[in-house]
């Protein structure tokens, strides 16, 4: 009946009008289920999204954080693999917005975090986590599991400050006077020769501590192992060869020190205390170095005042106390760049010599050579230098004078 009464209203081709009829229910049927797929995928999209703070910074520090070393050799990431960040985090980020969503974070929730610590003087603190808080959402942003960068609009020097650029150099009177009084700082022997090695080699204070002798013939895998825990630089110093070579260092290439007659007398003086491990400077337990912490709260402990002490640490709180301010490890390294600048040496000689990172692209790809020569001379002329003003001490019973060698 259905089909005469189709014939009748005009569909003289019956099998035409089914097929066409039968066509458009597929499609219909297929339109619902690429609706149905394109809102699973939307869902599917939303749910990734979906990550929290916490979630994002695992992801970020997985990805980012931790140190690797790729196939060429180059080393990525941070050397703690974001201990430290992870510890900042843990502490100031996550009570406030660690589960919030992080594409719902708005820069009320990061300006949050940050004012809690500038409301408690923590400047510095607040510096950093702006600092991570500004590489996470970037990093959130490339994969696009945030729509857009709560932060993009904040200016770090508005917000947090920008840090004061340190410029203390210690003045050759100083130096002297440094001389005078390491002896009465009470400080253990290795500690006053780290303070000369500093100042001889101009090296960081990562590098200090992660020396070991080159005849101790341990493993070089294990004494990696241990530096990178440790975070220090690793290093070998060769006295027959008067060298102190570093396969790696903080600009990303290796640098060899030449070692100035002053600087190998320190380093004998070192070797006279040296234990059964390979470490120039080893930790009280002998299994690594000294944490470079540790050297700087020796120094920091003998610049105080009275009001200042500091329970369980150095009676002599004073000791190490110079005309200028304080001064730090780092301080040292800018005074022996001082130094040689004053000897008539070069700054680019300085430069490859304190192994500064090359600002210029161009250079670092072109140019290789490294000014060996003039390095060693540079050194050896800064080490005479160090000789002289330790030898102008004035002499005294309880003083000792250090000599070159």
């Amino acid at each position: 009946m259905r089909w005469a009464a189709l014939y009748r209203a005009g569909f003289k081709d019956l099998r035409a009008h089914l097929e066409q009829q039968q066509a458009i229910r597929e499609q219909q049927q297929a339109d619902e289920l690429r609706a149905l797929e394109e809102a699973r995928r939307a869902d599917e999209l939303e749910r990734r999204r979906r990550v929290t703070v916490r979630d994002l910074f695992e992801r970020w520090r997985d990805l980012e954080l931790k140190a690797r070393t790729l196939p060429s050799g180059e080393r990525t990431g941070r050397k703690d693999s974001g201990a430290l960040a992870l510890a900042q985090f843990e502490r100031h980020v996550f009570p406030h917005i660690g589960d919030l969503t992080a594409k719902d974070v708005t820069r009320a929730d990061v300006l949050r975090v940050i004012d809690a610590q500038l409301t408690e003087g923590k400047q510095r603190t607040a510096q950093m986590l702006f600092a991570d808080l500004r590489q996470m959402f970037a990093f959130g942003l490339d994969r696009e599991l945030i729509a857009s960068d709560p932060m993009a609009t904040l200016k770090k020097a508005r917000i947090v400050g920008t840090g004061t650029e340190r410029d203390r150099i210690l003045s050759a009177d100083e130096v002297r006077q440094l001389a005078d009084a390491l002896p009465r700082a009470n400080m253990s022997p290795r500690s006053v020769c780290a303070v000369w090695v500093t100042l001889a080699t101009g090296c960081r204070v990562g590098e200090l501590m992660g020396v070991t002798w080159a005849d101790a013939g341990t493993d070089r895998a294990v004494l990696q192992a241990v530096a990178d825990v440790e975070g220090v630089k690793l290093g070998f110093v060769d006295l027959a060869a008067r060298t102190w070579h570093l396969p790696d260092t903080k600009s990303g290439r290796e640098h060899t020190i030449h070692l100035s007659a002053f600087a190998v007398r320190q380093f004998e003086r070192l070797h006279e205390l040296r234990e059964s491990c390979a470490w120039v400077f080893p930790s009280t337990a002998g299994t690594g170095p000294v944490c470079p912490k540790s050297f700087n709260k020796q120094l920091s402990d003998r610049q105080r005042t009275d009001e200042e002490r500091m329970s369980r640490r150095s009676k002599a709180v004073d000791a190490l106390a110079l005309p200028g301010g304080r001064w730090t490890p780092h301080d040292l390294r800018r005074t022996a760049a001082s130094l040689m600048a004053g000897l008539g040496i070069s700054g680019d000689v300085i430069d490859e010599s304190l192994n500064h990172q090359i600002e210029s692209r161009v250079r670092r790809t072109y140019i290789r050579d490294r000014r060996e020569a003039d390095q060693a001379r540079a050194f050896d002329a800064l080490g005479e230098r160090l000789a002289e003003l330790a030898e102008q001490v004035a002499p005294a019973s309880n003083v000792t004078r250090i000599r070159a060698a």
